[in-house]
This record gives structure tokens, C-alpha cells and sequence, in this order.
């Protein structure tokens, strides 16, 4: 018996509200493309929600300018009453600041949602600062000449949630007066591109906010400023960058997520302030830090992930500072040049003893004092249940050496 077997266009015979959600997955550009298909996908694509326009590849001596009647296009044919996503980046100066701003204000009168806005060039319409349906923006000018996009003195935005910002200077004249006119603010990004000066006291009164990410990513000055908190509902703070801020934590009564990524520490003492101010969290995640000073007791500290540490000493004190803690993540202890041999503590950790249930270590070398540190959490840690380590350059020989150690206790 022979059988014919006919192919099936089953995305064509979609009705029109399925497949625009579809088409709205992809970038603009090849959404678009698909009108060519046939007269079924002809204007399937003016219905589209979501609009990525990435200009970022455009060739900049004739490119640019097919890239910016295309965007004219596309925005003049949509034909949908509500934008979700509207995403807009490109490189080159020549597309026109006035072009930019047309695009991102047809945008907001299109009942935008979501605003990801990434460009040399970046004039912003004034009716962006009063949209009413925003709910997550993204603001980034990749300046060469350090200025930042313009904020008028007068900003509401009642239903904004997400906020992500990058600034190449004094963050005071653009991001707070835009993160005033937030009332409804949850999740905050702010990135300072450069400092060159005191910048005086940033104040973060923001009752709503939940997940604060604050970033200095150059400081060319030697100036301390202070970082005041109040942020009743904060859970989770992440920090990077250079460490140049006092840090004072008014109010974070909720905070219990904690992760800090520093480049560079200007002063000891602003670490340690740090550390008092977050020692209340129930989870920690830094890289090496200065080991000259005595860690804060962390009470409720149960995950704790610490990253390319150079001494054993300073990740034994963070178990000696963590008396409540079950779960231990490192990441690759790196080699340090000088002398740096294993010293077992004369007191075992609480954790150790009580409460420690899960340990992962990651690139492990599979130097002596890294073999000698498993060791000691095998042989030590009373209530373990799983120890996951990923090896780099270790002979079977050093393994057997461990498994040996563990079975025996």
C-alpha cells in the first residue's frame, strides 16, 4: 500500500492572534522578512508586540542610513495597540538624535511596557518621563565624552518596577532625579561609569525596592562619599566594582541575599563596615578580600560561596564567623607565589561540628593545602551529606588519598 504524504503549512493556518505572538519571539528584522513568504504572512508582522531594532552591526558608511528608514518603516505599518517589548541599540553617530527620540516616543504613545535603550546618541522625549504603562526601562549611552542622556526636573512613571541605568558621571544629575519619580520601584541597577570627585551623600529612600545592584566601575579620586540605605523590603543586594563608599545601613531590616564582586577596595575599613552592616543575611557570595581584620559574626548565615580566595586562613575565619551555616561553595583557591602552607586551626568551626550538610568546590588544583583543607572538612564535619569538588590537574593517586581519609573516619 502506498501512501502520499502532503506537506503542511501549520504555522500559515495559525489564526492571527497566535501567530503574532510567534513572530514577536524573533528580531524585528527577520520578523518582517517573513511578509515575503506569501500573501497569507504579507501583514502578519504589523501585529507584532515585540521590536528589536539592533544596529550595532550596520555598516557605518551606508548602512546606517537603510537601518533608519527601516526603523521609519516598521513604526509607521505596525499596526498594534500595545508595544511589550521596545529595544533600540546602535553604535554609529550618524543615525539622528531627532530620529531616535521620534522612535522612542512613538513607542510610549504605542503603550509600551518594557524600554531597553542602548546608543552613542541618546536624546530622550520628554514623553517618556510621564509614561504611564512602563514597566521595566533600561538606560545606557555608550558616551566617549562622558556626558549621560538629559532628565527633566519633573518625572512620574506610577507603574515602573524594574529600573537599570548606567551613568558616566555624577549620578545625581540624571538617576536620582529619575528614581524620585519611581513610587512603585522594585528592582533597582545603577552603574557609575566614572567618579571623578566627592559626590557627596547618595541617599536610597525607597520603600518598595527589593533587589538593589549598585556598580562603580572607574573612581578617579581618592574622596569617600557615603552610601545611605532605607530600604525596609530589600532582599537582595549585589555590589561591584570599586569599593570607594561608606556604606550605612539605616534600614535593611528584610535583606538576606547578599553578593559582592569588588575590583579594587580603596580602604580597608569600608569592607569591614560593609560586612557589619549585611552580617544579619542568610547568604553571601565575595571574592578575596583583605584578611588583615577580624570578620563580624554572621548568625544567620546558611549559604556562603566564596570565589578565587589566595589564603585557606581567610576561608577558615568566614567558617569561624558562620557558626549556623549548612551550605559551602568555593571557587578555585588560586596559588600564591609566596609561602602558603596549611595551618589547622586550633579550634573547629561550630559549622563544622553542628550544622554544615553540603560543600562544593570548584577548579580545585589539587595543591597539598588544597588536599589537606578536604581533609580537614572530611574528617570534621560531623553531619556532611555532600561534598561535590571539580578537579583541575589531579592524579588519581590524591584521590584515592581523600576517599581513603573520609571512609576511615
Amino acid at each position: 500500500m502506498s501512501s502520499k504524504i502532503k506537506n503542511v503549512d501549520m504555522f500559515s493556518s495559525l489564526p492571527e492572534e497566535l501567530l503574532s505572538p510567534i513572530l514577536s519571539l524573533m528580531p524585528t528584522k527577520y520578523a518582517v522578512r517573513t511578509s515575503i513568504l506569501s500573501k497569507r504572512w504579507r501583514y502578519s508582522w504589523m501585529f507584532v508586540t515585540t521590536f528589536d531594532f539592533d544596529g550595532t552591526r550596520t555598516n557605518p558608511f551606508h548602512g546606517l542610513d537603510r537601518f533608519t528608514k527601516f526603523v521609519d518603516r516598521v513604526l509607521n505599518d505596525c499596526n498594534t495597540s500595545k508595544i511589550n517589548l521596545f529595544r533600540l541599540q546602535f553604535y554609529e553617530t550618524c543615525v539622528q538624535k531627532l530620529s531616535a527620540s521620534s522612535w522612542i516616543d512613538k513607542a510610549v504613545r504605542l503603550n509600551v511596557c518594557e524600554l531597553d535603550i542602548r546608543s552613542i546618541q541618546l536624546e530622550l522625549p520628554l514623553s517618556l518621563f510621564t509614561c504611564k504603562t512602563l514597566t521595566k526601562l533600561r538606560l545606557e549611552r555608550w558616551a566617549c565624552d562622558g556626558k549621560d542622556w538629559g532628565c527633566p526636573s519633573s518625572v512620574n512613571l506610577p507603574c515602573l518596577k524594574t529600573l537599570d541605568v548606567v551613568v558616566h558621571s555624577d549620578p545625581f544629575v540624571n538617576a536620582f532625579k529619575l528614581i524620585g519619580g519611581c513610587p512603585m520601584l522594585e528592582s533597582l541597577s545603577l552603574e557609575v561609569k566614572r567618579r571623578k570627585k566627592f559626590a557627596g551623600c547618595y541617599i536610597f529612600n525607597i520603600p518598595t525596592l527589593k533587589r538593589l545592584k549598585l556598580t562603580f566601575a572607574l573612581v578617579i579620586t581618592s574622596d569617600i562619599n557615603k552610601v545611605v540605605l532605607r530600604v525596609p523590603n530589600l532582599e537582595y543586594l549585589f555590589l561591584g566594582g570599586v569599593l570607594c563608599s561608606l556604606f550605612q545601613m539605616e534600614d535593611v531590616s528584610s535583606l538576606v541575599d547578599v553578593s559582592v564582586s569588588l575590583r579594587h577596595i580603596a580602604y580597608d575599613y569600608l569592607w569591614v563596615e560593609l560586612l557589619n552592616g549585611v552580617s544579619g543575611v542568610k547568604s553571601l557570595l565575595t571574592q578575596d578580600i583583605p584578611s588583615s581584620f577580624l570578620l563580624p559574626i554572621f548568625p544567620n548565615m546558611n549559604r556562603l560561596e566564596l570565589g578565587k580566595f589566595w589564603h585557606y586562613r581567610q576561608i577558615l575565619q568566614f567558617l569561624e564567623s558562620c557558626p549556623a551555616l549548612r551550605h559551602l561553595y568555593i571557587e578555585k583557591v588560586l596559588k600564591f607565589s609566596g609561602k602558603s602552607h596549611w595551618i589547622e586551626p586550633e579550634v573547629v568551626p561550630a559549622c563544622l561540628l553542628t550544622n554544615l550538610k553540603t560543600v562544593m568546590f570548584s577548579k580545585c588544583k589539587g595543591y597539598k593545602r588544597d588536599l589537606h583543607f578536604l581533609e580537614y572538612i572530611l574528617w570534621y564535619a560531623e553531619v556532611l551529606e555532600i561534598v561535590t569538588v571539580t578537579w583541575e590537574n589531579l592524579c588519581m593517586e590524591n584521590i584515592r588519598v581523600i576517599i581513603h581519609r573520609s571512609s576511615v573516619h
